[in-house]
């Protein structure tokens, strides 16, 4: 299932600080040096990590010229985060509703980018 992939891949702490970071750089995105300068992590071991958020679906990356570029899949992070507000409410719509009608606008976005 997709959601365990991404929340397997967001347990790890430098692996939700890259998201995260990526996240905040949308849509530009970080070559995957400045990823690793910004966090202080030795580049093969972002490499490693950028490959596990990659696999779970939570980020993309296109080379350019002799650097490759990594972005943040907002798409696949709305998407688990709906998944987990509509799964988690178990059909109790009183509970999750505010949050999943804030998590399908993009308003939920430009917040989440203010932190």
């Amino acid at each position: 299932m997709a959601a365990i992939a991404s929340l397997a891949a967001l347990a790890q702490p430098t692996r939700l600080d890259t998201f995260r970071l990526l996240v905040r750089h949308e849509p530009e995105g970080l070559a995957a040096g400045e990823i690793a300068r910004a966090l202080d992590v030795p580049q093969n071991t972002m490499s490693t990590h950028c490959a596990v958020l990659q696999r779970a679906g939570l980020i993309m990356f296109e080379r350019r010229g002799r650097s490759i570029v990594y972005r943040a899949d907002i798409a696949a992070l709305k998407t688990l985060m709906l998944f987990l507000a509509q799964d988690c409410c178990a059909g109790r719509a009183e509970l999750c509703e505010p949050l999943v009608a804030e998590l399908a606008t993009d308003r939920s976005m430009e917040s989440a980018d203010a932190d």
